[in-house]
């Protein structure tokens, strides 16, 4: 057992993002045991507050991912028992969760999106929000959740499954490759810093199933692109960051469509807590840097506060 301050790892909860979070809980446990802090895993559901007050932690490690873990909820729990806590506070959370808004963010930073509007499934259902190719996906979910890709000259809408909820988004396609960059925010006096660029491939779209299943998806780090693509995906992710107010480490994932050029680059959305699982893409590319595991959740454990 570690002898360093006690940390709670929150992991599961009660979101579509569950399985992710059980799994990047136990590799962040482990990580940090090896790290030398003492260690509680916390199974994250309705009676957390009472758990809380038992285990009361130095820190609390939040590995929770979708909804309640990681809209503010859980964020703001940990406000009101002033345990600090790690990534990013309540306003970032809630921002970056919702993706409309995220949207609204970027284009007063001036950065790239597509076009996107909020509709129901009443009426996703019953014409086409706008023309095709165009994706429809929960405003409020992360880990490619519920996406529904409708193609180019597709005759009749989608049917949307039980899993989407009551207002989704409808976004135009964004063909290309599926890059991503991870940004490690400020800390101990040093500006925040990207960790490099990503080229995803799959065999198709980049879904659930590709992104945490084993051989789902192939990473490349670094991506085998452009400079300057490679320098304006570092760019916008720290912009991105910073715009929303994250603090410690945030993803924020693009799609590059390499025969426009820079035109062709265009953000999707920024995680305010990535996955931290043996597929996950902010570890490889930490590492690509040179940060071992334990030392990433070490530094994220010593980034950890309250009132954000």
């Amino acid at each position: 057992m570690g002898t360093g301050p006690h940390v709670a790892v929150l992991k599961g909860g009660l979101s579509a993002e569950r399985e992710v979070s059980l799994s990047s809980g136990r590799e962040c446990a482990a990580a940090l045991r090896e790290a030398g802090f003492r260690v509680t895993e916390i199974d994250a559901r309705a009676d957390l507050v009472e758990h809380l007050r038992e285990t009361a932690p130095d820190v609390v490690f939040n590995a929770l991912h979708g909804r309640w873990g990681e809209d503010g909820c859980v964020q703001g729990i940990l406000e009101w028992l002033r345990l600090p806590y790690t990534h990013s506070g309540v306003l970032a959370s809630a921002l970056a969760m919702d993706k409309e808004r995220t949207k609204a963010v970027y284009r007063e930073a001036g950065l790239p999106v597509v076009p996107s509007v909020l509709a129901t499934r009443a009426e996703v259902e019953a014409d086409h929000v706008m023309a095709p190719p165009y994706v429809v996906k929960p405003y409020n979910e992360g880990s490619s959740v519920g996406v529904y890709i409708v193609a180019g000259g597709a005759n009749a809408p989608p049917h949307l499954g039980a899993e989407m909820p009551e207002v989704v988004m409808v976004e135009a396609f964004a063909p290309g490759r599926e890059l991503t960059t991870s940004v490690i925010g400020e800390g101990a006096g040093e500006p925040a810093r990207a960790l490099g660029v990503t080229d995803i491939l799959t065999d198709g779209w980049y879904d659930y199933e590709a992104k945490y299943a084993a051989g789902g998806s192939r990473h490349v780090v670094p991506a085998d692109i452009p400079e300057d693509i490679a320098a304006a995906c570092e760019d916008y992710a720290l912009r991105a960051h910073a715009a929303l107010g994250c603090r410690g480490v945030s993803r924020t994932d693009f799609r590059w469509d390499e025969g426009r050029g820079l035109d062709g680059l265009i953000l999707l959305e920024t995680n305010t807590q990535p996955g931290m699982t043996p597929t996950s893409l902010v570890p490889e590319q930490a590492a690509h840097r040179g940060i071992a595991f334990p030392d990433l959740c070490r530094w994220i454990v010593e980034d950890a506060s309250c009132d954000r």
